[in-house]
């Protein structure tokens, strides 16, 4: 039961990072692309059916992980207390950033509201990438100093960087080099599926040029991925041990590969919504690839004294997690149908959807 919930969870995690981060990324392409307001109504009418009701899937990721994984959801949430209150209040500032724009016709006011949605966008991106920075390179459970604990072994806390600035430091900050790498793969993946999903949704001016945007990011995209990959070494000594203990997994990196690769015939391409699919590939591939790479351990311990947080010691009871099957799939059913029925009304594209206008 276990691992069919550990699945559950990562297929919402994933089903969220592709739906909000296509949100997040109509935000950087705001934020430094849309110099008109023509621009700017495009890019919000591109997400504004959508991007509220996208957010769900993050707290029903916390739903889940709260009642699958406890001890996990009870470690990270202290553990990262101090960069979640920050993803918070940047959720927050980014939604009022939409909702407020258009309350007020007035020059100062738009402009306030269109940095906040835009920067807001921008460090969600940023963190989210960090946080999975923040996975794979592992935490101090336990506070080791000089191999004695200060805490129960799934206890940690980080600040926001350490003065050396190092993923190999004892006491280790949320922020170091190599988080921040997979924090900058964060913003420019997310930009390029963000501007994709405008091209795919609207029929802007500014699509051309976000097709060139799309053409240029994706050298640096894949130049932080590969030198991410070669780096991985320095964090963990055999990252890639399950994919030669199990070759099938390597379906996922091709997967993120075929994305990746596939991006670089945006320019060509005939029909608008192919540039998205190829980024939802990427999204798709990269995750997967990360969470069966370091599977079973769902949080690894950067000491040797207590051990890494995995699938089957952070697990609740046996018999809730199969009671909760049930409702999982009564909830699942409605999602489903609630999803069908929203991208079915606002199928094609939605120039004329006229959002936050008032």
């Amino acid at each position: 039961m276990e691992l069919y919930w550990y699945i559950i969870l990562m297929t919402m995690l994933t089903i969220y990072v592709i739906l909000d981060g296509y949100d997040f990324g109509a935000g950087i392409i705001h934020l430094f692309f849309a110099k008109t307001e023509k621009d700017k109504k495009a890019i919000t009418n591109a997400i504004g059916p959508f991007w509220d009701a996208n957010e769900v899937w993050l707290i029903a990721v916390g739903g889940v992980l709260f009642f699958a994984f406890p001890t996990l959801y009870a470690s990270s949430f202290s553990g990262f207390y101090l960069p979640l209150m920050m993803i918070l209040w940047l959720l927050i500032f980014r939604a009022i950033g939409l909702e407020l724009r258009g309350q007020i016709k007035n020059r100062m006011w738009e402009a306030i509201w269109d940095k906040a949605f835009g920067i807001a966008s921008l460090l969600l991106a940023l963190f989210f990438g960090i946080a999975l920075g923040n996975i794979v390179r592992g935490v101090n459970l336990g506070m080791v100093t000089d191999g004695i604990p200060a805490h129960e072994p799934h206890y940690f806390f980080l600040p926001l960087w350490n003065s050396s600035f190092s993923p190999h430091s004892e006491h280790l900050g949320v922020i170091d080099w190599f988080t921040l790498m997979l924090g900058l793969v964060g913003v420019v993946s997310l930009a390029i599926h963000g501007a994709n999903w405008i091209i795919f949704k609207t029929n802007s001016d500014l699509n051309p040029k976000l097709k060139k945007v799309i053409f240029n990011l994706n050298f640096v995209l894949l130049a932080l991925v590969l030198t991410s990959l070669l780096t991985w070494h320095i964090i963990d000594p055999n990252p890639f041990r399950n994919f030669l203990e199990h070759p099938w997994l390597i379906v996922f990196p091709m997967i993120t590969f075929t994305g990746l690769l596939g991006l670089f015939k945006v320019r060509s391409f005939n029909k608008d919504g192919l540039g998205f699919l190829f980024s939802t590939l990427f999204l798709l591939g990269g995750l997967a690839s990360t969470v069966v790479s370091i599977f079973p351990k769902v949080l690894p311990s950067t000491n040797k004294v207590n051990p890494s947080l995995t699938v089957y010691n952070v697990a609740a009871h046996e018999y809730g997690l199969s009671v909760g099957v049930y409702w999982f799939v009564i909830a699942a059913v409605l999602v489903g149908i609630y999803m069908f029925v929203q991208y079915r009304v606002f199928r094609g594209k939605l120039d004329d959807v006229g959002y936050g206008e008032h």
